[in-house]
């Protein structure tokens, strides 16, 4: 019983320094809100999808919201030097308001998605609009989560 309860002080003790190590994106990156009216959602696909044709890049659709700690943590990854540089080499972003997942579901199906279950869903599309990371595209509702490597190396290899 006592090693239990010194097993147990111990990882007590060592919570806030693990807390500390991988603090929660979403509130470093509070000011991050990329997700502009819904109803633009269409005219800002048509448009990446048009750039996309002229520049040979990949387009991200980044479905998500104000709302959501793990868009904004995405938001602030990308909007920092290192992920712009690299993915302003290869991509164009466009990010998709869903509201409360009940906004541009017709989008998201257009695409292949089967609705959003979690924000963001990160879909990556060639420039005629086929989706690249289908299965990949619902797993980024933990990107608050995520450690920047990852995330970057992600991106930096499709």
């Amino acid at each position: 019983m006592r090693r239990l309860a010194v097993a147990a002080s111990l990882a007590l003790m060592a919570a806030p320094a693990l807390a500390s190590d991988t603090p929660c994106l979403g509130s470093v990156f509070k000011d991050a809100r990329p997700f502009g009216h819904p109803g633009r959602a269409q005219r800002d696909v048509a448009a990446a999808l048009g750039q996309a044709q002229r520049d040979g890049r990949q387009v991200i659709l980044v479905f998500g919201a104000n709302w959501c700690h793990d868009s904004r943590a995405l938001a602030g990854w990308f909007a920092t030097p290192k992920f712009r540089e690299m993915l302003g080499t290869r991509y164009n972003v466009v990010w998709i308001d869903v509201g409360k997942k009940d906004k541009n579901l017709d989008l998201a199906r257009r695409f292949g998605l089967d609705g959003i279950a979690g924000t963001p869903t990160v879909l990556i599309v060639d420039k005629t609009g086929k989706p690249l990371n289908l299965a990949d595209a619902p797993t980024w509702r933990n990107a608050a989560s995520r450690p920047e490597a990852a995330i970057y190396d992600y991106f930096a290899k499709r």
